[in-house]
């Protein structure tokens, strides 16, 4: 399977490490969205079905980890990854990250090469 037809939704308030995580993964043949409040997240998840969602803990309006919960009580995303994508890299922060359904926790900074490994793990990616 080929990440070209991928859709990724980065959801984060900070447009640079937005932009960053979008030109990367675009380089790596995804197809990338952006959103930068969680309100908003949730909106665009909703309007575009992404095929995998990285997502701020820190967020406007509504947190990473409301947005997470809500996507996964729902039967139209619950089954779509969700990773975490933060600098909130406590023990306590990791638990209730797996206590809202998120699949991975990445810790801010991040390494490029890593997160596209991730991603393709999430996503069922060989290449």
């Amino acid at each position: 399977m080929s990440s070209n037809s991928k859709k990724i939704l980065v959801v984060d308030d900070e447009e640079l490490t937005t932009q960053l995580a979008k030109t990367f993964l675009e380089k790596h043949g995804f197809n990338v969205i952006t959103a930068f409040d969680g309100e908003e997240g949730l909106r665009m998840a909703k309007a575009e079905n992404p095929d995998l969602i990285l997502l701020d803990v820190m967020l406007p309006y509504m947190d990473g980890f409301e947005v997470c919960k809500k996507l996964k009580e729902s039967d139209n995303f619950k089954n779509i990854p969700i990773l975490m994508f933060t600098a909130k890299g406590l023990i306590s922060d990791i638990e209730k990250g797996q206590a809202v359904g998120a699949d991975e926790y990445i810790i801010k900074p991040f390494s490029g090469k890593a997160l596209v490994a991730t991603i393709r793990k999430h996503l069922g990616i060989t290449e």
